[in-house]
């Protein structure tokens, strides 16, 4: 049975708000929806937030579910960056669709930089986020796919992510399962392990789901479990 990814790597908001203005953005619909923020164009930060991450039972975190990476100021930034160093029982996830407005040099070892491509024509972002972020781990997440990718350079990537449209305009794209098959492929290539959001069952079947983790991912769940055992 697939899992919902949500189970495995848990949201911590530390900033809300967002300018780049995606038309299907779920963020900033919830925002509107549950009166988070005054203007979800500009950014707030909840400094008090980082107090989570000094929990000690280890946790897999995304920290940009609810903004853009190329919106953080450096003073968020460099807070979080040393909460993480502090706790290094942690694995926290950042992801951007503006990669060529980042500037970002970390040796952090838990932080995992990514980027998010919808169709074939945003795959300047993966070049742009090599250039731009210099890090230990990269990821991509290839979610809601509205059309094929193609060929993809998944050279230095560790973890790519695929999915399809949830919510209310989930009948208005239609993901085609070859083309999460042909990202699964050229992924396993390079030995780069797949997770297959839960939305692509409908589509896919489960018999052909791929819900894969990075090591430190797995290792993170596993203490998770000896600590409840």
């Amino acid at each position: 049975m697939s899992e919902c990814i949500k189970d495995l790597i848990k949201n911590l908001n530390l900033v809300i708000g967002c300018p780049v203005g995606c038309d299907y953005c779920y963020a900033r619909n919830n925002c509107r929806r549950f009166h988070i923020t005054d203007d979800f164009s500009k950014p707030e930060y909840y400094e008090q937030k980082l107090k989570i991450l000094e929990r000690k039972k280890p946790g897999n975190w995304l920290l940009t579910g609810m903004s853009d990476l190329c919106a953080w100021k450096d003073e968020w930034l460099q807070a979080t960056f040393q909460k993480l160093k502090d706790n290094p029982q942690h694995e926290a996830i950042f992801l951007s669709k503006r990669p060529d407005l980042l500037k970002i040099d970390t040796d952090l070892p838990n932080g995992w930089f990514g980027v998010t491509i919808t169709r074939q024509s945003e795959l300047w972002r993966l070049q742009a986020l090599r250039e731009n972020v210099k890090a230990r781990h990269y990821h991509v997440t290839f979610e809601p796919l509205f059309d094929d990718p193609g060929e993809v350079n998944l050279t230095g990537i560790d973890w790519i992510v695929v999915g399809t449209m949830t919510g209310a305009m989930k009948k208005k794209v239609h993901t085609e399962p070859a083309w999460a098959y042909s990202l699964t492929e050229q992924a396993h290539a390079l030995g780069i392990p797949v997770f297959m959001k839960e939305d692509l069952v409908p589509i896919i079947g489960e018999e052909n789901m791929m819900q894969e983790l990075p090591t430190a991912f797995n290792k993170v769940l596993e203490a998770q479990r000896n600590a409840e055992s």
